[in-house]
């Protein structure tokens, strides 16, 4: 590994069942994610992209290849080691928000930083601090209950980056919002790219795909195509 690549596979593999019913859900992968890069992983459902993205955050185990975050190989980690370094290097965001509900929106993203080990304090003005990243400065009282599910989305986008994170993975982010939302959530990702945030989206819209330095398409596991794009820095125009 290299001090300049965010993650790094080799001969990745997860397989279920076994015989004839022998399922590669990731037929050995091999993947470079250089610090910085924003990664959009597309395909149809089925194909492996979703859990791709678990495995590299580490909440599957793979049954073959190697898989490194920064310097760090985590396949073979301990569960007690890989709980820490999710908690402190990876911010997940999921297309169900997983937001607390009987918490404020800077509850929840406070608590993150809470759970990582950053003082109270200094876990609140964080939590403020990201809430106004994504727009939502005025919101930070109010329970996700009482909120639009773009907003829903763009704290959970916040709390992902409470911990300062070396790669943020997100598992179809858009996948639950309407037209209006989704330009919302693709405007911050543009954002986060163009500040230099290792992003890693694992999606079917094409508009992520917009948005992102690169993008890979899966097919039955395995990568079907690898295209390097020049972003041209323009999100997706319902209008058009």
């Amino acid at each position: 590994m290299t001090g300049s690549t965010a993650l790094q596979t080799r001969g990745l593999t997860m397989q279920y069942g076994e015989d004839s019913g022998l399922v590669r859900a990731v037929d050995e992968v091999d993947l470079d994610v250089p610090t910085g890069q924003s990664l959009a992983i597309m395909g149809p459902s089925g194909c492996g992209k979703s859990t791709l993205l678990h495995l590299l955050g580490g909440l599957q185990r793979p049954t073959g290849g190697q898989v490194w975050l920064g310097d760090r190989r985590i396949d073979a980690m301990s569960e007690r080691a890989l709980a820490r370094l999710r908690r402190d290097s990876v911010g997940f965001v999921f297309q169900s928000f997983h937001l607390m509900d009987e918490l404020t929106a800077v509850e929840n993203v406070e608590l993150a930083g809470l759970l990582a080990g950053q003082q109270p304090a200094r876990a609140r003005k964080r939590a403020l601090h990201l809430l106004d990243r994504v727009g939502l400065a005025d919101r930070a009282a109010h329970l996700p209950s009482a909120l639009s599910g773009g907003q829903r989305q763009r704290v959970a986008i916040a709390r992902a980056l409470s911990n300062e994170p070396l790669v943020v993975l997100a598992d179809e982010p858009t996948g639950n919002l309407d037209s209006a939302a989704t330009l919302e959530v693709l405007r911050l990702f543009e954002e986060l790219r163009t500040a230099g945030q290792t992003l890693v989206v694992v999606t079917h819209d094409p508009r992520i795909a917009a948005v992102a330095d690169r993008v890979i398409a899966m097919r039955d596991g395995a990568f079907a195509d690898d295209n390097r794009l020049a972003s041209t820095g323009t999100v997706y125009d319902e209008r058009r």
